[in-house]
């Protein structure tokens, strides 16, 4: 079986030697950081061929936040943990509640911080994690796994799938195993790293710039921006209190004690300050306007005008 499982893993692109680092061991310091660097160039190529399957994920994503549904991510390693980084920023950078976003990784806690690799050899352990958090069919999962064979990935999305969940595999091989179990596929071939099987690099990078754009395009949908504004921004700490009045300058065009005066009416919600100062309506109409648009500003702001 051992035998079996490393011919399969040889076989995958991921796992491949990389033909234009076989002389990395010789170079000096910045010639290996520019083999480095020429790798690490062709990932956003890659990703963009990908981007008609991102966008299904996006529609997903979208259709569930409307319903009450989360988004979660499952990953082992690096996987879980690039999920978690992207989770985990989305509460402060959209004001949404805690739990919308979902990153579970094999091993839990423990795993963020020290690799538990025997936790990803157990499918059992993925249905559980998602059983854990009372998965519901309004839920869309994405199983993350570079080598797209990871049993504990493929435990979480088969049981997903057996509740009638979106289901979504993000791996890094165009033969990704975790993809038969998946609505969407979303399959960035990146192809052999610098170092051999390093997924912590290429392909790691290519998870990460989809996720990104996941959560971003997805937030965006559902209101979370004005313009290029990230309007829903908790102001949790000093620097968030400053991007807060940047934003709702930089929004109205207000002076900053304008700005720091409505900031202060509303608790520093950065969306309602720029809808009070653009309307000059007073905090409860400026809400129930929002309200009415679902909480997209621009849409509000056009209400008003045209009377609605």
């Amino acid at each position: 079986m051992k035998k079996t499982l490393a011919r399969e893993l040889g076989s995958l692109a991921s796992e491949s030697r990389n033909p234009d680092t076989l002389d990395i061991d010789l170079l000096p310091t910045l010639g290996i950081l520019e083999k480095i660097n020429d790798a690490d160039s062709s990932v956003p190529g890659v990703v963009r061929q990908v981007l008609p399957e991102v966008a299904l994920v996006v529609d997903a994503v979208v259709e569930a936040f409307r319903s009450g549904g989360r988004l979660i991510y499952m990953g082992a390693g690096t996987s879980g943990r690039i999920g978690l980084l992207d989770a985990v920023e989305c509460p402060p950078t959209y004001g949404v509640p805690e739990g919308m976003v979902i990153p579970l990784i094999a091993g839990g806690e423990a795993a963020v911080h020290r690799a538990q690799e025997g936790a990803e050899d157990n499918p059992e352990l993925g249905a559980q994690d998602l059983k854990s958090i009372h998965l519901t069919p309004r839920d869309v999962v994405i199983g993350i796994a570079a080598s797209g064979r990871t049993p504990y990935v493929t435990g979480g999305l088969r049981y997903a799938r057996s509740l009638g969940c979106t289901t979504v595999a993000l791996a890094c091989n165009k033969s990704a195993a975790i993809a038969n179990e998946a609505d969407i596929a979303i399959l960035p071939e990146v192809g052999p790293e610098v170092l051999t099987g390093s997924t912590r690099m290429k392909a790691g990078t290519a998870q990460k710039l989809v996720l990104n754009m996941i959560t971003t395009a997805s937030m965006i949908r559902t209101g979370k921006s004005f313009y290029n504004l990230m309007v829903d921004v908790k102001a949790t700490n000093q620097k968030l209190v400053d991007r807060t009045r940047r934003i709702v300058v930089e929004a109205t065009g207000a002076p900053y004690e304008e700005a720091d005066r409505v900031l202060n009416q509303c608790d520093h919600n950065a969306k309602l300050a720029i809808m009070m100062i653009l309307s000059g309506l007073e905090r409860a109409p400026a809400e129930d306007a929002l309200k009415n648009a679902d909480g997209f500003l621009r849409l509000a702001l056009q209400n008003l005008q045209q009377g609605k």
